[in-house]
């Protein structure tokens, strides 16, 4: 009787400490006691200062259109349509010294700056040089879509491309087909480049107070990395009922085992 009782305790204790608790699936949790409006303006307002490799996608409107040719590399200055492919081939990219190379207006420097920078300093440019004020020129400067990669215990892993201003942590893993049932959403790992090197943070998607940190936001290129858990090691099981069937896999396993070393 003492054996059942220690055999069943054992089972029990496997499957509790094997299954993936509810607390670590559920995203954006209010962790404290009391109810916290949260504020996540400061940090989307932030404005992103481009840094090398980056894609930009510039072009230029104004009374001439024939004029304004001669500043676009795509055919006749075409706008419409645009792929991935086309944008990475006609963008302008940022190269290691942080220049453009644009038509006619040759390099400029646009590293460390940000979109609307650079747009006003390619209006000065364009107002000081080739047009005048009743040309109307305008000019839109943006990137040539939102990179990221993302990697680990995610339904779909690699370079990810979203065509969009603003993109936070939610959203790109959204993007990626989710978290796996495996995954750690408590320590989601982000790589971040900046002028002095390499950046790791790491952020826990199931407190509602990570909308409060500054990367919350993602920045073009950065990396994420989303941790498995113990479970997975483990291989019991996500759900007790897998958990189950793993343990009375086993123990039929030893079972026959111990029969047939019997004969």
């Amino acid at each position: 009787m003492g054996k059942n009782l220690f055999g069943l305790l054992l089972i029990i204790s496997v499957l509790f400490s094997s299954c993936i608790p509810t607390r670590d699936l559920i995203y954006l949790q209010n962790k404290n006691e009391t109810d916290v409006e949260t504020s996540i303006s400061a940090v989307a307002a932030k404005p992103y200062r481009l840094q090398i490799n980056d894609v930009l996608s510039i072009s230029i409107k104004a009374n001439d259109p024939k004029l304004v040719e001669i500043f676009s590399t795509t055919n006749g200055g075409a706008e419409v349509g645009k792929s991935e492919a086309s944008l990475y081939f006609d963008g302008f990219t940022v190269d290691d010294h942080g220049n453009i190379r644009m038509p006619i207006l040759g390099e400029l420097n646009v590293i460390g700056y940000t979109l609307d920078e650079v747009r006003q300093n390619i209006e000065k440019q364009l107002l000081a040089e080739y047009f005048k004020k009743e040309a109307n020129i305008f000019v839109i400067v943006k990137l040539a879509g939102f990179r990221y990669t993302i990697n680990g215990e995610v339904g779909s892993v690699g370079t990810k491309t979203l065509f969009q201003e603003h993109v936070n942590i939610m959203e790109a893993i959204a993007n990626s087909g989710d978290i796996t049932l495996v995954g750690n959403r408590k320590e989601v790992a982000i790589i971040r480049k900046t002028p002095t090197g390499s950046e790791t943070h790491v952020v826990d998607l199931t407190d509602s107070n990570v909308v409060n940190s500054p990367y919350f936001y993602l920045q073009p290129n950065d990396y994420i990395y989303v941790k498995p858990l113990k479970q997975k090691t483990w291989g019991t099981g996500k759900t007790g009922i897998e958990s189950l069937g793993t343990i009375l896999t086993l123990i039929s396993l030893a079972t026959t085992a111990f029969l047939l070393l019997r004969r």
